[in-house]
């Protein structure tokens, strides 16, 4: 029996989408997260969740970071993108990043049902409507780099980063998650190598580029 996540802040589309999870595979389990926060709270609980719809832009997500944290801190998980931006360079970068499918807000509920039966059969899934134009668009070999670069990241090592980039201590990150000040040094030395960066600084910058860099804010903005 499937278990989805949705992750998004808006009541409405939750239950369009917990409508389509219900008519697409009616054993689903479906659970709900209206924040980054959240969503990742619920994956923490029940690590067992086959799939999360997540929302771009919802409250402590900043374009594709959360992609990123979930795939990094729940490998086995698969991760559908939800945004109402359907520009194709914004879909490559989600795939490249490790999405398993990008459902635009515009699609209708037929749309909705295909692509979280596709997902949960493992396939990877585009609206027809992007497939031509995703397909002609080239992946940034910078972003490609940096997909790379954060997979290479245990999940430990990657909640370390988050907080890191967030502007808290050592003491701080080794409190908030219940580790030894040592141990947090240790996993810093690691993501130093992994990264290619020489200090906390310019670590805590390789996340953020990822939530700066997201041609959906650019474009909203």
């Amino acid at each position: 029996m499937p278990t989805l996540l949705i992750a998004d802040d808006h009541p409405l589309f939750r239950a369009a989408l917990r409508q389509a999870a219900a008519d697409a595979v009616p054993d689903t389990v479906v659970r709900e997260a209206g924040t980054l926060d959240d969503a990742l709270a619920a994956l923490e609980a029940e690590p067992g969740i086959d799939l999360v719809l997540l929302d771009l832009h919802m409250p402590g997500n900043h374009g594709l970071a959360g992609l990123a944290a979930i795939r990094a801190q729940y490998p086995g998980t698969a991760v559908a993108v939800v945004s109402a931006n359907d520009d194709p360079r914004v879909v490559r970068r989600a795939l490249d990043h490790g999405a398993a499918g990008y459902l635009p807000k515009s699609s209708g509920l037929d749309e909705l049902r295909d692509a979280i039966r596709a997902v949960l059969a493992c396939e990877q899934w585009l609206p027809a409507s992007l497939r031509a134009a995703v397909a002609r668009t080239h992946s940034d070999r910078g972003d490609a780099d940096l997909a790379s670069r954060l997979a290479s990241l245990s999940p430990q090592q990657f909640r370390v980063l988050s907080l890191v980039a967030q502007g808290l201590l050592n003491k701080q990150i080794a409190d908030r998650l219940d580790v030894q000040e040592r141990t947090v040094k240790a996993h810093l030395s690691a993501i130093f190598d992994r990264l290619g960066v020489r200090n906390r600084t310019q670590a805590g910058v390789v996340l953020r580029e990822l939530e700066l860099s997201d041609p959906a804010r650019r474009i909203e903005d």
